[in-house]
């Protein structure tokens, strides 16, 4: 979240899409209907008519699949009808860069696209340079090739006709979405958008975030109070997982993973550290080699030294294009390119999209070990349905480990707030906590590797472990060590640390060794000031939320990042009735003579651009720090499938052309070639369109929440929602046992049969689509159903690689 919670009643207009907030996040819907009190606008966007649109302004159904059609649509809605922010797009945004010549979109395909690689070569998506290698604006947004101009030529095609065509939405529906979300676009209005996995789980799962953030930015609506693009996580954690390197691609803080071509230090930061040649850029990420290498020195102590890189070469490299995502990660066990696995605090067998594969892939492997409260269905895989245990040679170990209430800890919530959270009892039995489980397993490891004829065992037997008390592992050392310390006795302006001080803040960080940090962007979270992830004092002066003493933020506590975006460039609120900060410098002919902002800690302390004169200054900075050129980007020429999203059909859907081109799905999709990967598009044996969602009284794959009879009683099995009319067609009633098939395999499921879903009118037929949760699993409770992950494909989106859970086809039959 680029905001947080509190600050959605800060909104005029809430957007809710991909999201099902009322039901599944209903704390963030506290703050909705505050908003809603004070006369807030709160549309909600789904397939299916949920408890969120019981509460909301305006309801709007779309088919599961097609939301960049439905924002593409608002987004020429913004740009024919002059609802964009023009003073923020000019001053803030891409908007007036100019693209170079030999950039070109033709029916569905950017320039540069290689259909046997399946990927683009992006290099005809740069910018026209100047002299001095900075790109050419064109301030009054008129040159055919800025990218103003190529965004509204890229959205013409998305008329209300066509998107309607295309989404099953009507047009009536349409505009007024449109018409509401749009008025946000002036200075004293705010919209934010609330999204989740409806949006995530796609193969343009990525791009369906950009077309809002492109809205957002048209309208003005990032920095701001009660704006930005937020999306709500579907655990308590998931912010804090990522933060510290969670993923495959990325360390800790969001530094790149080094890739295996960059042998030393020096090409790393020279590959991963951006160059900025607009002074008025504070590019940010100039300052990654000082957050890697006091990485380095948290990792390996007094073992990293210059000499050595800081140990640079001991970090684990990955090969060069290749992923090693959860879908790739199960592609290659499915394939026996690895024997062992860890499945720690997770389901795959009920989690994974193409569960048969995963299952099977399980069975794959020499061992596998299972770390989590319960026995789950990944922990019994090997007796599950379809598997003979007596075929499979994976042998299982259980390592029972502790509930949250059992151990001590941070949390880092969706608006990247870090709590710090207490035991509440000791743990039951011979469970522990998994930092324990942990701790204890790396010192057996590194007894291994004391041995002789250990491969490579710097890495584990240098490696600093400080992390236990007494023998005992201690969260708050970890947590210190998370902050960073002073290496060495060091003066800061008038300030003095000594050796083995913790690092106030992450500006402080060094490229010399003399600094360690745990992941620069919580770097403050535990410092001198002791645990500010632990505080709990309710007092805020802002008048709009903040609560800047309760828990922290990363980063440096700042509650609303690029919140200089919510001043003009004289640094003077856009809208002062809700200001999030404000320069209040001293000012002397005109001009400002003292550097001082009041409000939320401000996206970096410089003048803003202009002084009250309107004259420049050459020491301010561009409001978006962390983009090297200083602008947000509505024309983003990284990503993997595109500059501008573009709607593609799922990989599998019920229609067989795309009314916007005729590359019918996103020609860089992540997709497998096994015989587990069956993928068919309308075929008459699958003719609805499916989805999966989540309910308010089950977690996740259910592991915590299936063993509760109170819960149990509420959600007893797995169900399928269908209309009234998909009902009659197959003679189905309310309550009977149906099953919902797809091409790679099957669950039995009891039909609710509701107003919830219609029909969708989809290029002049008639579309239906069901939906199923995916809490639930074999092993418990004995008649709840298996998992709706059994249906969904395992393909997904090109840049995270994210399964396509949200749209897949089905066919849906009365058990007999």
């Amino acid at each position: 979240m680029t905001n947080h919670w509190i600050d959605l009643a800060n909104a005029d207009c809430i957007l809710i899409m991909g999201s099902n907030a009322a039901e599944n996040h209903p704390i963030s819907f506290r703050w909705v209907m505050k908003a809603k009190d004070k006369g807030a606008v709160v549309i909600n966007v789904d397939p299916r008519f949920t408890k969120t649109s019981t509460k909301s302004d305006i309801y709007a159904p779309l088919r599961s699949g097609t939301d960049i059609a439905f924002l593409g649509g608002m987004i020429k809605h913004i740009l024919e009808n002059k609802k964009f922010f023009n003073d923020y797009v000019i001053n803030y945004t891409n908007a007036s860069y100019i693209v170079g010549e030999k950039f070109d979109f033709k029916d569905g395909l950017f320039s540069g696209y290689n259909a046997e690689k399946r990927s683009y070569d992006k290099s005809s998506w740069a910018y026209e340079l100047d002299e001095k290698g900075v790109p050419k604006k064109d301030l009054t947004l008129q040159n055919p090739r800025c990218v103003f101009q190529l965004l509204a030529k890229h959205y013409s095609r998305y008329d209300l006709d066509t998107v309607s065509k295309v989404t099953g939405t009507p047009k009536d529906d349409l505009t007024k979405v449109y018409e509401a979300y749009s008025a946000t676009g002036v200075p004293d209005k705010a919209g934010t958008i609330m999204y989740a996995m409806g949006w995530c789980q796609h193969s343009v799962g990525v791009q369906n975030i950009r077309t809002m953030s492109i809205i957002q930015l048209l309208l003005g609506n990032m920095g701001i109070a009660g704006g930005g693009v937020n999306a709500l996580r579907g655990e308590s954690n998931v912010q804090g997982s990522t933060d510290q390197g969670l993923l495959f691609h990325i360390l800790p803080g969001y530094l790149p993973t080094p890739a295996a071509s960059l042998a030393t230090l020096a090409d790393y930061n020279k590959k991963n550290t951006p160059v900025s040649k607009d002074p008025l850029s504070a590019n940010w990420w100039q300052n990654r080699p000082k957050y890697l290498v006091s990485l380095l020195k948290t990792l390996y102590g007094d073992a990293a030294k210059p000499e050595n890189e800081f140990a640079y070469g001991w970090l684990p490299k990955i090969d060069d294009g290749k992923a090693y995502s959860w879908l790739d990660l199960f592609d290659a066990m499915y394939k026996k390119e690895f024997t062992g696995f860890f499945s720690w605090g997770q389901n795959p067998a009920c989690s994974g999209a193409n569960s048969n594969k995963t299952r099977q892939a399980m069975a794959n492997l020499d061992w596998m070990v299972v770390v989590n409260l319960f026995e789950n269905e990944t922990a019994s895989f090997w007796k599950g349905p379809g598997m003979n245990p007596k075929k499979t040679k994976t042998e299982v170990f259980f390592l029972p480990c502790c509930a949250f209430l059992e151990k001590e800890g941070s949390i880092a919530n969706s608006g990247r707030w870090a709590q710090w959270r207490y035991k509440a009892q000791e743990p039951a039995g011979q469970s522990l906590p998994d930092g324990d489980i942990i701790y204890e397993l790396f010192l057996e490891i590194r007894k291994l590797y004391q041995k002789p004829g250990g491969k490579f065992p710097d890495p584990i037997l240098k490696l600093q472990w400080n992390y236990a008390a007494n023998h005992k592992f201690d969260p708050h050392l970890v947590a210190k060590e998370i902050n960073g310390y002073w290496l060495k006795d060091t003066t800061v302006g008038d300030k003095t640390f000594k050796k083995g001080d913790l690092v106030p803040a992450f500006a402080m960080l060094k490229d010399d060794g003399s600094t360690s940090c745990g992941n620069w962007i919580y770097c403050q979270s535990y410092n001198q000031d002791g645990n500010n992830m632990a505080r709990r004092d309710k007092t805020d002066d802002s008048g709009i939320g903040l609560y800047p003493k309760w828990a922290w933020a990363w980063p440096v506590n700042r509650r609303i990042i690029y919140n200089r975006a919510s001043v003009d460039p004289a640094g003077k609120p856009w809208n002062p009735k809700k200001a999030v900060i404000e320069f209040v410098g001293e000012v002397k002919d005109g001009k400002y003579t003292t550097q001082k902002w009041k409000g939320d800690v401000p996206d970096g302390p410089w003048y803003p651009l202009k002084n009250p004169d309107g004259s420049a200054r050459e020491d301010g900075k561009l409001a978006f720090i962390m983009k090297p050129d200083g602008y947000a980007s509505i024309y983003g020429p990284g990503l993997a499938d595109g500059p501008f999203p573009e709607h593609y059909e799922p990989l599998e859907c019920p229609v067989e052309k795309n009314l916007f081109s005729s590359r019918i799905t996103n020609p860089v999709a992540a997709v497998f070639g096994t015989e587990k990967d069956i993928i068919k598009s309308c075929d008459p044996k699958f003719p609805f369109v499916g989805t999966t969602y989540r309910v308010t009284e089950h977690w996740q794959t259910g592991v915590l929440t299936r063993w509760l009879p109170w819960l149990l009683e509420a959600e007893p099995q797995l169900f399928v929602e269908m209309s009234e009319e998909l009902a009659k067609l197959k003679e189905i009633k309310n309550g009977d046992k149906v099953i919902v098939e797809s091409p790679r395999g099957s669950v039995e499921a009891v039909a609710i049969v509701t107003k919830r879903w219609k029909p969708f009118q989809i290029q002049d037929q008639e579309v239906h689509q069901v939906g199923l949760p995916w809490h639930f699993g074999w092993v418990w409770p004995p008649e709840g159903g298996d998992s709706a992950n059994l249906l969904t494909p395992s393909v997904g989106d090109p840049n995270t690689r994210i399964p396509e859970s949200k749209a897949f086809m089905v066919n849906v039959r009365k058990k007999g």
